[in-house]
């Protein structure tokens, strides 16, 4: 047997922050925000909504997706930046609201990269017999550590949730390889500051993307014996188009081949992997069979991907 994905599921809040909106809160224009990033608009949780409210609908969705009872989970993985408090965490307040009386349960902590972190581990657990079936979720409410006076970062982050649901599929189906690392040494180069607010170094950050991105993917294709030719889907993490496109057209996909949520949604970091997976999923984009591969980068600074052939 393989290990995959048995369903995917994401939501992100009804509220929508538009360029034309943070024209009036930063000296900023649509023009400028969309050439350089991207990014159309974006979506803001209300201050009563938190990452696990956001984590908890999109679990939901994708338990139902893969028609898989919450009380049969024996793990929950979480990953993000933006819980309420260290503790208890994210993936404890979600069993106790789920019903997910059974599993263990864990926040991963590796920024952007921490859904395919997550992703990975569930992979191990599932690949040694330890647990069946394991729930893996990202989810962000970046809008309260933005500094919303600060027009080089308030216009890049939203908020929003994505979740699969892993555990064994057929044979030759499901992962086929990973790629992860970390250079802690560019850490000072994003980062969370004293005042609790996301600070970005964007020239340095874009350097380390656009190399380190299409790198991992490589690695992962190689490691998976497979060629370059051979991807039907790329997933990558919904940072900047323009490290997005980058990333593209050095490993050479199709524009149409590559999931693009940026425009509607912004970076949503760990959400922003498996938002795009199950937006791919639900319209018909990623299907059976297909070698789809995920990638991501963040905060650490981490990197990650996953190639695997999707079905069930």
């Amino acid at each position: 047997m393989g290990v995959g994905v048995l369903g995917t599921g994401h939501y992100v809040p009804p509220k929508i922050l538009t360029n034309e909106d943070l024209e009036k809160i930063v000296e900023t224009n649509d023009e400028w925000i969309q050439s350089r990033t991207g990014i159309q608009e974006r979506r803001i949780a209300d201050d009563d909504m938190t990452a696990a409210d956001m984590a908890y609908n999109a679990s939901i969705q994708a338990l139902e997706n893969a028609n898989i009872k919450a009380e049969d989970l024996d793990m929950i993985l979480v990953a993000t930046i933006t819980g309420e408090t260290p503790m208890p965490s994210i993936a404890c307040i979600l069993q106790e609201r789920l019903g997910s009386v059974n599993a263990a349960a864990m926040d991963v902590s590796a920024a952007c990269s921490g859904f395919l972190y997550a992703m990975v581990t569930a992979y191990q657990f599932i690949a040694t017999k330890t647990y069946k079936n394991i729930l893996v979720i990202g989810t962000e409410k970046l809008s309260k550590i933005t500094d919303w006076t600060d027009r080089n970062t308030c216009v890049l982050f939203g908020d929003g949730a994505g979740a699969a649901v892993m555990g064994e599929v057929s044979e030759g189906k499901g992962i086929l390889s990973f790629d992860l690392g970390a250079n802690g040494a560019g850490g000072k180069h994003l980062y969370q500051n004293e005042a609790g607010h996301l600070i970005q170094n964007g020239r340095e950050v874009f350097k380390f993307a656009v190399r380190q991105m299409p790198d991992s993917v490589e690695k992962a294709i190689a490691k998976a014996g497979i060629d370059q030719d051979d991807v039907d889907f790329l997933v990558p993490h919904q940072a900047n188009i323009r490290i997005m496109e980058a990333a593209r057209q050095r490993i050479g996909i199709e524009e149409d081949k590559m999931a693009q949520s940026i425009r509607k949604y912004g970076n949503t970091s760990a959400a922003s992997v498996p938002i795009a997976l199950s937006e791919e999923v639900q319209n018909g984009k990623i299907k059976d069979n297909d070698l789809v591969v995920l990638v991501g980068f963040g905060g650490g600074l981490t990197w990650g991907s996953v190639a695997m052939r999707w079905g069930r």
